[in-house]
């Protein structure tokens, strides 16, 4: 029997989802990969793996898309860790650094920009450690958990999802599990039962993490009230509205 290729985004918020596959049955018929989002985004792009917990973006980028699970990585106001740095307010950023290992941030930022902030900065796409660039007026989008532990380094922080939901009113989705195939409903049935075992099972996790001493942040809060994992009418509505105003922002 083939493996069903799954490329799962390696950061803390996902780590229920990537605990509930490991803990199910289903590691005999599965080969999960860990990658950054923009990772998880070319490999399901490129057919070299057949699901992945991809940034919303790349959605309108599929030729054949399936979206297989009522759960996502989603937020209802703050996320804590999709954040726009800066040394000034909004008005003054000149230029903006966009992580590289993003597509959906990259995305939102220029949305909330143009359409919430009003500001034209220029847009640059960032490298390796171009976080020590973050000065004066030029600013920066970092995600995932790199975020852990910089809360007060720079002067201005810019949560947006937070700034999503002044503009919309609705929460944000970041990532959605995505198939580039039809699959069988069996296997979805059991796919989705061990994505709920890892998210009822995150009072344990969350022991095990703050045991592993890795993650300098308050994992108890960013996992059950930061991070909103169900896929529900109001994120298929913001989904719907982000999607329609990536066409009108520079991708």
């Amino acid at each position: 029997m083939q493996k069903i290729k799954i490329s799962v985004v390696s950061y803390l918020n996902s780590k229920p989802f990537i605990n509930g596959l490991h803990n199910s049955g289903l590691l005999e018929k599965i080969d999960l990969q860990l990658d950054i989002p923009s990772v998880c985004a070319q490999k399901l792009l490129e057919g070299k793996v057949d699901i992945g917990l991809v940034p919303v973006a790349v959605l309108p980028l599929l030729k054949e898309k399936y979206v297989i699970s009522d759960y996502c990585i989603g937020a209802v106001g703050k996320v804590a860790s999709v954040m726009l740095y800066s040394d000034v307010p909004l008005n003054e950023i000149s230029k903006v650094l966009l992580d590289y290992q993003s597509r959906t941030s990259v995305t939102l930022v220029k949305v909330l920009a143009d359409k919430f902030w009003k500001i034209i900065p220029q847009w640059i796409s960032a490298k390796a450690d171009y976080e020590n660039e973050i000065a004066g007026t030029t600013a920066a989008v970092i995600i995932g958990d790199r975020t852990f532990g910089i809360e007060n380094k720079y002067k201005y922080c810019y949560d947006l999802a937070e700034e999503w939901q002044k503009f919309t009113k609705l929460p944000f989705v970041f990532a959605c599990w995505v198939s580039n195939k039809q699959l069988s409903e069996s296997f979805l049935i059991e796919f989705n039962t061990a994505l709920k075992k890892g998210l009822d099972n995150r009072p344990e996790l969350i022991k095990e993490l703050y045991e592993s001493k890795k993650y300098p942040t308050n994992i108890e809060v960013y996992l059950n009230q930061n991070i909103d994992y169900d896929y529900d009418t109001a994120k298929k509505q913001a989904l719907e509205l982000f999607l329609s105003y990536m066409g009108n922002s520079e991708q």
